[in-house]
């Protein structure tokens, strides 16, 4: 199984990095699609372990690949479709695009192209093999309310921490902690978080023994007060940043404005981009991992460039590319041969002759008679002495 867990300084180089995003705006992305997918699994009614899910994919499919390619949205789409058909909440693809359109405005819903359905259902089977396949993911919730039942004290207080943690876990889904910890990790930490701010100190819980020096001891081991402050950390950030205006998409929706035609287009100093989301991801690299179980774009799990349509356009003709060849080389379509010379009809048949009288009779077949089997005398029953 793949390891889905990173270092910062992974984190910070992503393929969205090395496609000139920078990384606050990556992160704004990344925020603005989890919330976009809480805010559309919320209005689908569904359950808080289908949206988690769907985030969790989110986040993983970017780190193999960028946020000019496939635009957030449209990936936002098909993660909530994929995580309820895996958490066993279904929902139809065109109920997800309607409510999408209800949430979005018409710049930002115009990346979903000419057949919004087709772009979702396309870019499924890419999601699939970015994650290869690895459907089942855990979260925080289980283990926060494991945790919670063996701590001892007033029940209020108790529940009132257990409440705030679970908030905490809700908005972490808007940092990329699920890519840098296990969800033990996260659930002690938020609590512990929860905990200092709701003013409840934890003096004693089930299970004690004397080797624990906090209560979070009995549950994971090893983990250092500093590693704490820095997740809880990072999910205040998400409150003490300001309201900042939603920036362009991604990829940026084209200019509308034709130049002259007497005057020469510039050539462009980035790669163009399409708003389909399906566009082939051209010279990405893996990003490594821990443990070297990295898997993703640039280990033969690339997307398959989608053949261009014969017919398209006026005069065009297809092209078919060159497997193995140097990008752009393209081989010229097939001769079209003529059609097949028209055979002449067959002969007709003679009609079957139609006897007048009975057909002639034939002589019995005579089968020798079978012998029948052996009689064989029923033996004598002798009761036992």
């Amino acid at each position: 199984m793949p390891y889905w867990y990173y270092d910062k300084k992974d984190l910070q180089n992503t393929p969205s990095f090395r496609d000139g995003i920078s990384n606050e705006n990556e992160n704004r992305y990344r925020k603005e699609g989890a919330r976009f997918i809480i805010d559309t699994g919320s209005k689908m009614d569904l359950g808080y372990n289908t949206v988690a899910t769907g985030v969790v994919y989110f986040h993983r499919f970017y780190m193999f690949h960028s946020f000019r390619t496939f635009p957030r949205y449209i990936t936002a789409c098909c993660c909530l479709f994929l995580a309820g058909k895996v958490e066993e909440t279904p929902k139809k693809c065109k109920d997800i695009i309607k409510v999408a359109r209800s949430l979005l405005t018409d710049q930002k819903f115009s990346t979903f192209g000419e057949d919004p359905k087709e772009e979702v259902m396309t870019l499924e089977r890419i999601l699939l093999q970015t994650i290869k396949f690895d459907l089942q993911v855990e979260h925080p919730y289980g283990y926060l309310l494991k945790y919670a039942k063996c701590l001892k004290g007033d029940k209020t207080k108790l529940q009132k921490m257990v409440q705030m943690a679970w908030t905490f876990v809700n908005d972490s889904l808007c940092t990329t902690l699920c890519l840098q910890w296990e969800p033990e990790v996260i659930a002690v930490a938020l609590m512990f978080l929860a905990g200092k701010l709701s003013k409840f100190e934890v003096v004693d819980w089930n299970g004690r023994i004397p080797k624990h020096n906090a209560w979070w001891d009995m549950f994971v081991e090893d983990i250092t007060m500093e590693l704490l402050e820095d997740i809880c950390h990072q999910v205040l950030d998400l409150y003490s940043m300001q309201a900042q205006p939603s920036g362009g998409d991604s990829p940026p929706i084209p200019s509308t404005t034709k130049p002259p035609k007497n005057e020469k287009k510039p050539p462009s100093g980035t790669p163009p981009t399409s708003v389909s989301p399906v566009a082939p991801v051209v010279n990405k690299t893996a990003t490594p991992v821990k443990n070297g179980a990295g898997m993703g774009v640039g280990m033969g799990m690339e997307p398959r460039p989608e053949l261009p349509r014969a017919g398209a356009g006026a005069g065009a003709e297809a092209r078919f590319p060159l497997y193995g060849a140097p990008p752009g080389a393209y081989c010229a379509p097939p001769p079209r041969l003529p059609p097949p010379p028209r055979l002449p009809p067959p002969p007709r048949l003679p009609l079957p002759l139609v006897y007048s009288e009975p057909p002639p009779s034939y002589p019995p077949v005579l089968v020798p008679p079978v012998p029948p089997p052996p009689y064989y005398p029923p033996r004598p029953y002798y009761p036992p002495p």
